[in-house]
């Protein structure tokens, strides 16, 4: 066994979100706590309002039937009455439960059986719209203001807004146990079905309690935000970091989708940190040569860090913030583990796939199998309902087994690969598809996805998936590797990559794990048909299966396909 251990111990963390909350309406008061576009301009709500309608709707709530270990499931996207309503559920003793606001019908009753939770809420008509008049709830709760004859439990969330009667006692649970369990979350099922993540208030504050050991982040902060908060990313990590240190979170109006909105609320909101996934960055800084305003608006040096999740940043990306003197911090960690494990120090050479060391109280050590363990206030109770899960979770001696395969180094901890990702060769020999995978986006930012196979066959091959985008309005100054001509069809991509894809061979020691084939498929993948996760994820089991007689035909088989293809032959050597 190798051991990772934390720099630093945390010495107090605040027992629940109750307190968490009374104390902020106290501390910050008239500052801004949450703002969102409206029209040209942001508008927002005070602590003190804030916490005044989170009594409100716990009052509300109460009397509905809602009761201590009630669970509410949260089908809508990112707005203040989600907050203040999952907030409310949370702090008086119930269990949270966010799901995708973009969820199939067929996924959210899947979700929304499983929680046996007796409450839900939907942002508006389109989510109304999926839910089944007949699920057994006991009441279903609106967030736009109107009604559906359709249902004879719905209620406005406007009505759980009306003042609660003078001189009542504060319906929130200030007793609540640390290890009282407050948010059920589903994961993203990168490799299959999601499963149910049990999350306590303490696993989400002793967080909060590490973070401020390491950031200055204070309530003079500004965070613009898209991330979600049906996915820890977003909505444990960012959004409570926001509100454990009383800064102003502004919800970002096109969700992320829109680099030029983005680029308009970034002008408005001027944050001072941003959170985000490595496709926005890109966006963002091309954006950024488009004109000096642009670069100055975004390289702005309010701007005290940007943080990076899901994947690493690119090379490219990582260097252009080091040369503006904007710190880049990379993170690792699950949803069962709250989700942050490793942060990066900013102050120390980034390399790849290095993605730092423990958290204040995190514990982490590498077993026999090199499989990535972890102990620590941040992990989990268990998943809900789901004993094949939790019959492997966690060692005898207490430590969660997160399925990531790593190793430990001088500058923190290197990630490999996902355990699960793992295949066997005919001949017995252990292919990491991953190793494979990242060469060939490094090699090829035309590339958006790829995802090696070949599990008891005789060699590796790749799907590959292009960046249609990029090859619609290709750019000569971003391209990384000399010679890179900048593809604009399926043919041009398949001739340049021919190349590349060699040079990516080479790079990978073991002959038996160098792709013989790899199929460049004009197809997207998306959330809509599961081959990415909510969070923008490649699911690969969804995505094998998907894309199975693509698969068949680069091991020789001939069927017909419904997408454009480009095939390539390589020797795999």
């Amino acid at each position: 066994m190798e051991f990772l251990q934390p720099s630093k111990n945390i010495q107090q963390v605040i027992p629940n979100l109750a307190l968490m909350l009374q104390r902020n309406a106290v501390r910050f008061g008239e500052k801004t706590a949450y703002q969102e576009r409206k029209g040209g301009k942001y508008a927002g709500i005070s602590w003190e309002q804030f916490y005044e309608d989170i009594e409100n709707i716990a009052y509300r709530l109460q009397e509905i039937g809602f009761e201590k270990g009630s669970k509410m499931v949260l089908f809508s996207q990112n707005r203040l009455e989600m907050l203040e309503l999952e907030l409310a559920v949370m702090a008086s003793g119930g269990m949270a439960v966010p799901i995708f606001y973009n969820f199939y019908p067929e996924t959210a009753e899947l979700l929304i059986r499983h929680s046996d939770a007796e409450f839900l809420a939907v942002s508006g008509f389109i989510q109304l719209n999926r839910i089944d008049p007949k699920l057994p709830l006991k009441k279903v709760i609106i967030l736009d203001n109107f009604l559906d004859e359709r249902f004879d439990n719905l209620l406005t969330f406007e009505s759980l807004l009306e003042k609660m009667p003078e001189g009542m006692e504060s319906p929130l649970h200030f007793e609540a146990n640390a290890g009282d369990i407050c948010l059920n979350m589903y994961t993203s099922g990168t490799m299959g079905i999601p499963k149910c993540v049990q999350l306590t208030h303490q696993n989400i504050l002793s967080q909060q309690a590490a973070l401020h050991l390491l950031w200055n982040i204070n309530d003079n902060d500004r965070f613009l935000s898209y991330l979600p908060w049906h996915h820890s990313f977003g909505g444990i990590f960012e959004l409570f970091t926001a509100l454990y240190n009383g800064a102003t979170y502004s919800s970002e109006s096109s969700f992320g989708k829109i680099p030029k909105l983005i680029m308009e609320n970034w002008r408005l909101v001027k944050p001072t940190v941003f959170f985000s996934v490595p496709k926005v960055y890109e966006a963002l800084v091309e954006l950024t040569r488009e004109s000096k305003e642009a670069e100055d608006l975004f390289y702005n040096s309010g701007l005290k860090f940007v943080f990076t999740a899901a994947a690493p940043l690119p090379e490219k990306l990582s260097q252009e913030f080091e040369r503006r003197g904007i710190p880049v911090i990379e993170g690792w960690g699950l949803t069962e583990t709250s989700p942050c494990c490793t942060l990066t120090d900013p102050t120390v050479k980034r390399l790849p796939g290095v993605v730092g060391k423990p958290i204040p109280g995190v514990h982490i050590r590498i077993d026999e199998e090199s499989e990535i363990q972890v102990k620590g206030p941040n992990v989990m109770v268990g998943y809900y309902k789901n004993d094949e899960a939790n019959s492997g979770a966690f060692t005898e001696d207490g430590w969660y087994r997160t399925g990531d395969v790593g190793e430990i180094t001088e500058t923190g901890l290197k990630l490999i690969t996902r355990k699960d990702r793992i295949f066997k060769l005919s001949n017995g020999e252990k292919v990491i598809p991953t190793d494979m995978e990242k060469l060939i986006q490094h090699k090829c930012h035309y590339i958006s996805f790829a995802l090696v196979s070949g599990s008891g066959e005789e060699y590796p091959v790749a799907l590959l998936f292009p960046n249609k985008k990029l090859m619609d309005n290709p750019d000569y100054s971003i391209s990384p590797m000399d010679g890179c001509f900048c593809p604009r069809s399926l043919d041009e991509l398949g001739r340049c990559l021919q190349g590349c894809l060699h040079d990516a061979n080479c790079g990978i020691g073991q002959k038996f794990a160098k792709i013989k084939a790899a199929a460049i498929i004009d197809d997207e993948l998306s959330v809509e048909n599961n081959t990415l996760t909510p969070s923008m994820k490649m699911a690969p089991n969804s995505v094998m299966k998907a894309y199975k007689v693509h698969l068949d035909n680069l091991y020789g088989a001939d069927s017909p396909v419904g997408e454009d293809v480009y095939m390539i032959r390589l020797d795999g050597g």
